[in-house]
């Protein structure tokens, strides 16, 4: 049975591509007699022609790699592209540097390791771009002997171990007590 000119006539009622109309088999008898486009616009409306779902554009590799980026992957060397500051510009990279700078000179000012006229100073230098990290001040610092007391650097990493250790113990004791 050729049912091409009835496919056709359907394709441009339902404003849809040739390829994507769909005749229920069972009903073939039915279409093959359809001449006319109200015929065919008949069949349509009892649900013996319909236009097939268009094929959408999978978003799962999409999704997939949105998540391994999320974890650290497809960051490497090779997938870079432009300057180091077009990732971190330079601006970002300077504003953080300085409020650590700053942060860790008014430490030392509250717990009285330098004196006010030395953390001014010293402010004014890291505001001109001398020091390149607080360990580069804080080394500035001891060749000037200009710190009363000695100065400890805490990284990072020991202060996210101390916070650890303080939430184990929590839970130990939070356990202990339902026990």
């Amino acid at each position: 049975m050729d049912l091409k000119s009835q496919k056709l006539l359907a394709s441009r009622i339902l404003k849809c591509g040739y390829n994507r109309i769909w005749i229920d088999p069972i009903r073939m008898g039915d279409v093959s007699n359809a001449l006319t486009s109200a015929d065919i616009r008949r069949l349509v409306k009892d649900g013996v022609i319909k236009a097939r779902q268009k094929r959408g554009i999978s978003s799962f590799r999409i999704k997939k790699a949105k998540i391994q980026k999320k974890r650290g992957r497809r960051k490497g060397i090779g997938i870079r592209l432009g300057k180091k500051t077009v990732r971190t510009p330079a601006k970002k990279k300077w504003i953080n540097k300085i409020r650590a700078l700053r942060k860790f000179l008014k430490q030392l000012r509250s717990e009285k390791k330098i004196k006010i006229s030395d953390y001014r100073n010293l402010y004014k230098k890291a505001k001109g771009g001398l020091f390149h990290n607080k360990t580069h001040l804080k080394t500035y610092i001891e060749r000037n002997k200009l710190s009363s007391a000695p100065i400890e650097l805490v990284s990072k990493t020991e202060i996210r171990k101390q916070k650890r250790k303080v939430k184990i113990n929590a839970k130990k004791k939070g356990k202990k007590d339902q026990l």
